[in-house]
């Protein structure tokens, strides 16, 4: 059994959970696996992960994860945490096959404070049968030995990181091997978004929102104001706490160009997840200076694929510009000479409730060529955005 608890997620998937239910309780969506590699499986591979996804549905949220995440999570009350000791993954809510190229098609549809929480595991199990399937053996010595490398590089460059790496682990033992030794000898990590293996090790819970959040703002209010509206109803729910803004959802440009002076003020900074990070930092910095407010007392949190000789050259060029730090995941738990899968599952569609029409969720990216949704609809979305 891959997947032991419910705490083996990101935290970012229990706020947003609460979010939609506590704003939009009868919203659905759907998630949709998308392999970017167009990697080929098998029929065995497939009965392996129909088989972790059998073992998900036989997980229970326990007393003793209720009790440490009400006293961990002051954000997030008690009664959400025991509507989570009630839920249950459905294995009949996750369609599941393989096409005549062998590729494979993955999407789970329920209400949305559901069906987000099934994202983060099923990647997990998909990356680590995969690396069973392909023969790819970790060598535990070796990770360490680079591991050791980058703790001594955070340690003597005050580099402060935390571990994100649940969802492309290359196993769970990688992953809790990686964390074990970050939480006895990385000085500046500042924690992990994993909820178990921060109420395993006494390290703190990291995270925020995703991009769904916007995405599912962006189909239902449009473009336009998908960004202020994602924000403003994020405190709403969570009345300043959890303050980092994700900026790229629709484009870090449009972003900044929405970013309200109350906003700015009132979250503590923004994270990077695409894009050419020092032009950003540049653009975000002067944003900050045209609404009046001093860069230096804000952060960016960095995460788009980063190694840690990336994040020492970002956070060199950050100085006395802007605060940093910066989420690593792949580079952390699933550097072992492998090529690391290449796999999310992303909202493809939303609805505000039962009766409404489906509408298609999208996402626009700062990197090129890594727009998802349809071309149809991407188009209308550059257009409304004044983009194209």
């Amino acid at each position: 059994m891959i997947v032991k608890t419910l705490l083996d997620t990101d935290l970012y998937k229990f706020t947003t959970s609460y979010a939609y239910i506590k704003l939009f309780p009868y919203a659905m969506g759907t998630f949709s696996f998308n392999d970017r590699n167009e990697t080929q499986y098998t029929e065995d591979f497939l009965k392996a992960l129909k088989t972790e996804i059998k073992n998900l549905s036989q997980l229970r949220f326990t007393e003793k994860e209720l009790e440490y995440m009400t006293k961990n999570c002051r954000f997030l009350p008690r009664v959400y945490w025991e509507w989570l000791s009630s839920f249950r993954f459905d294995p009949n809510k996750i369609d599941i096959h393989l096409d005549e190229a062998c590729h494979l098609h993955m999407e789970v549809t329920d209400l949305l404070y559901k069906v987000t929480l099934y994202e983060v595991p099923l990647l997990a199990i998909v990356s680590e049968i995969k690396n069973r399937f392909f023969g790819n053996v970790a060598d535990m010595n070796e990770i360490l030995c680079k591991l050791s490398e980058k703790i001594e590089l955070s340690n003597q460059h005050q580099l402060r990181f935390s571990e994100f790496g649940t969802r492309r682990r290359f196993s769970i033992d990688v992953q809790e091997t990686v964390i074990k030794k970050l939480n006895e000898t990385a000085h500046y990590c500042t924690g992990t978004s994993n909820c178990n293996f921060a109420m395993k090790y006494g390290m703190k819970m990291m995270g925020t929102h995703p991009h769904e959040w916007f995405m599912f703002h962006g189909a239902q209010f449009g473009y336009k104001h998908a960004n202020y509206m994602a924000l403003e109803n994020w405190v709403n729910v969570y009345d300043g706490d959890l303050g980092i803004a994700l900026s790229d959802t629709y484009t870090s440009g449009i972003f900044l160009s929405n970013l309200s002076r109350k906003q700015a003020k009132l979250f503590d900074g923004v994270r990077c997840d695409s894009g050419n990070e020092f032009e950003f930092i540049d653009k975000l910095v002067a944003r900050y200076k045209e609404l009046g407010i001093d860069a230096t007392t804000k952060t960016i949190v960095f995460s788009n694929a980063l190694d840690f000789t990336k994040a020492l050259d970002i956070q060199e060029y950050c100085q006395n510009k802007i605060r940093c730090s910066f989420g690593i995941g792949t580079n952390l738990t699933n550097d072992t000479g492998f090529e690391p899968s290449n796999i999310v599952m992303k909202l493809t569609q939303c609805k505000m409730n039962v009766n409404q029409e489906w509408r298609e969720c999208i996402k626009l990216s700062d990197d090129e060529g890594k727009h998802t949704g349809s071309l149809e609809e991407v188009q209308a979305c550059l257009y409304e955005l004044r983009l194209n």
